[in-house]
């Protein structure tokens, strides 16, 4: 039996509603909510949906039934308004991580599922945090690669949460080639894909426009497409980003490999936004997460869509399946 934790996220938004609804639907995995559990009796009871907590026990997995929730409970450290942001409570955000980023690199859960956490208000706690992925591979010490799905379309981010002025020096030869690596392996292991087709952007317009528009291309990027290559890989590119992500051209890619957030990812939001999911690449364990923020505006009105983290948790729960 798959065992998954879900974490609330950040208490102030829609994270504890999201569980509550996710917890309406039968699961063929053990769901097990890291989450201030008279929060989310209160969410249950604004939302009108029933929900009651299962005690939790490590050694006998159960698989999710409708209008109940395996339980961790991890209480706010100061009473919650929807909406309004309160930095004494950043503690518990990072709490709640923890104990699911313990449990999963002890085998106690085959997966994590995050709901969506505020960054500025963790920082202003005094609490240094760029994102969920780099805290679990902080955890791991161990390389990464952030990938958002949405159905067959999967982009990668050769760079994640970097200023833009900071991304050119950050793709040197031997980070690209390690992200390559990640991606390669657990397209194939995770995904189940023998031989993975990988389009590979550049990070200039057109590509560089050979040397006319950067180097980049030239240097770093097409020296460590021909390397591994010549290893087998099947590797497309480096391509113009604005040739590479249009229809006719990802239908022939299992992946894409983007040099920056912003250059892959709104495309990927325009296609799937609400059902897409954000993968961790590289952890030992499987990591999902939602592909929105915290939506404060929509906090406690009972508008918020579960449709991205029921994504992630089915998308979690055949990743564990695939390589178990």
């Amino acid at each position: 039996m798959i065992r998954l934790a879900l974490t609330a996220g950040e208490p102030a938004g829609i994270g504890p509603e999201l569980l509550v609804r996710l917890a309406q639907m039968d699961w063929a995995a053990e769901l097990v909510a890291i989450a201030d559990g008279a929060q989310l009796s209160a969410a249950a009871a604004t939302l009108g949906l029933p929900l009651a907590f299962a005690d939790y026990n490590v050694a006998v997995p159960q698989a999710h039934r409708a209008g109940r929730l395996t339980l961790i409970d991890v209480p706010n450290k100061v009473a919650v308004t929807p909406g309004k942001l309160d930095p004494a409570n950043a503690a518990t955000v990072v709490e709640l991580l923890t104990r699911a980023a313990a449990g999963a690199e002890s085998g106690e859960f085959q997966g994590i599922v995050t709901a969506p956490v505020q960054k500025s208000v963790l920082n202003d706690a005094g609490i240094r945090f760029t994102g969920h992925t780099e805290f679990f591979a902080n955890r791991v010490r161990r390389p990464v690669v952030m990938m958002l799905v949405a159905d067959r379309l999967r982009i990668a981010l050769q760079t994640t949460h970097l200023p833009l002025r900071a991304v050119a020096d950050a793709i040197t030869r031997e980070a690209l080639s390690c992200n390559l690596t990640i991606l390669h392996r657990e397209l194939r292991e995770r995904f189940g894909i023998d031989a993975p087709r990988i389009a590979v952007l550049g990070l200039n317009p057109h590509a560089g426009e050979g040397g006319h528009m950067g180097r980049e291309e030239i240097d770093v990027i097409t020296p460590v497409l021909d390397l591994w290559r010549a290893e087998g890989m099947q590797l497309i590119g480096p391509m113009p980003a604005d040739t590479a992500l249009v229809p006719r051209y990802l239908d022939g890619f299992d992946a894409v490999l983007a040099m920056y957030h912003d250059q892959g990812l709104p495309v990927l939001k325009y296609a799937g936004f609400g059902h897409a999911v954000n993968v961790t690449l590289g952890l030992p364990y499987v990591r999902t997460s939602v592909d929105h923020g915290t939506a404060l505006d929509l906090a406690g009105r009972g508008l918020a869509d579960a449709g991205s983290l029921i994504a992630a948790t089915r998308l979690a729960i055949d990743l564990c399946a695939e390589v178990s």
